[in-house]
Parts: C-alpha cells; sequence; structure tokens
C-alpha cells in the first residue's frame, strides 16, 4: 500500500499516506494490545483485573475495536490481493520477455548465418568475375590470332 500511495499524484498522496501511517499505528495498537493479553496468562491477578474492565466498557470499546480491526483486515486483504495478482503479473511479464530474447536470440544467429552466407556469396562473385574477365581476354587473343 505504502508504494502505491507513494506513486499517485501529489495531491492524493499526502491523504493517503496520513492515513497509512494511522492504520500502521492503528495495527501496532491492536498488535500490542494482543500481546498485553496472550501475555496475560502469566499473571492471572492482571488478567481478572482487565476481563473486569472489559466487562464495564466491553460492548463499547469492543465494538469499535471490532470494527477497526476488521476494516484493517478487509484492507490487509485487499493488499495481499492485489499483492498477490501484481506477482501473477510480474511472472507472466517475466516469461514473456524471456520468449522475446529468446526469439531475438534465434533471429541474431539467423542474421549472422545471413550476413556468413552473404559474404560468402560475394566471395564467389569475385572468383567468378575474375574468371570470366580472364576468359574473355583469352578469347580477345584467340579471336584477334584468327582474324587476319
Amino acid at each position: 500500500m505504502d508504494l502505491e500511495a507513494r506513486s499517485l499524484q501529489p495531491s492524493m498522496k499526502a491523504t493517503l499516506l496520513a492515513k497509512l501511517r494511522e492504520y500502521k499505528t492503528d495495527l501496532n495498537n491492536l498488535k500490542n494490545e494482543v500481546k498485553r493479553v496472550a501475555s496475560a496468562n502469566a499473571s492471572i491477578t492482571a488478567r481478572d483485573e482487565l476481563l473486569e474492565l472489559g466487562r464495564i466498557d466491553s460492548l463499547a470499546v469492543s465494538n469499535d475495536q471490532k470494527g477497526r480491526l476488521l476494516m484493517t483486515t478487509e484492507r490487509l486483504n485487499q493488499s495481499t490481493d492485489r499483492l498477490t495478482n501484481s506477482r501473477k503479473t510480474l511472472l507472466e511479464t517475466e516469461e514473456l520477455g524471456v520468449s522475446i530474447l529468446q526469439d531475438l536470440h534465434q533471429q541474431r544467429q539467423s542474421l549472422h548465418h545471413a550476413h556468413k552466407s552473404l559474404h560468402g556469396v560475394d566471395d564467389n562473385i569475385s572468383k567468378s568475375r575474375k574468371i570470366l574477365a580472364a576468359m574473355s581476354k583469352r578469347m580477345s587473343r584467340i579471336n584477334g590470332l584468327l582474324a587476319p
């Protein structure tokens, strides 16, 4: 989410980054609260006190916290889905890039082979031209000797 927010326009970026920081703070607070509740097993009296306080405020606080936790969880799930889709797109793009590079390599080899063949043909044409020139000279001499 952070990367997506940073890549947006400056007008939207600031608000989204502020919300993201708020969500991160909320998430860290919730994590700390979960750790405190989980570590309460070490101290049964502290747990009992928390439960008593929780009973007094439980409806107002827990509903608000549950709502925020559900919203945060939903946003995390959406971000996970986006990351999964991005990873799939990345892999498809990588496969396409590899395929293109293989095609380009094959085309390079074909061009290199054609270049070699062209040089071979050019050499053969040069040799043929020399042979024909020599034959033409010989024919001129023979014609010059035969024509009195």
